[in-house]
């Protein structure tokens, strides 16, 4: 499997992560510095959120991928993927949404780990 495809699947497995609230799984694929940068412009670290995740400020049911475009650079790479995910965040109601993610991405010690993340809308 080719370094495109192997950042390819870790999208998927952050988003299957999410969905059953595996936060071990999730801290797995991040570095120690990681950041999200929600669509609402605020930005959490990997512990924030992955708290909001575990205290149910998070909650995502499904992730169906439309799109996964990986580019890589040496040790470096950034990878956007388009979702229609179906969630309910900070109190709302579940919804539907397409959400692209634009992620960043770092080789260490061999494995590629998630640096950050930056949501919008598609």
């Amino acid at each position: 499997m080719g370094e495109e495809a192997k950042i390819s699947e870790l999208y998927k497995y952050y988003w299957d992560y999410m969905i059953e609230k595996n936060i071990e799984g999730l801290r797995s694929l991040m570095s120690s510095d990681y950041c999200l940068y929600h669509m609402t412009g605020v930005k959490q670290s990997a512990d924030e959120f992955l708290n909001g995740l575990k205290s149910g400020t998070f909650n995502y049911f499904s992730a169906e991928h439309d799109d996964i475009i990986v580019k890589i650079q040496g040790d470096e790479a950034t990878m956007t993927g388009k979702s229609r995910v179906v969630a309910a965040v900070y109190g709302g109601g579940k919804g539907s949404w397409r959400l692209q993610g634009d992620f960043t991405l770092r080789k260490e010690n061999g494995s590629w780990k998630f640096t950050s993340s930056r949501a919008s809308t598609y």
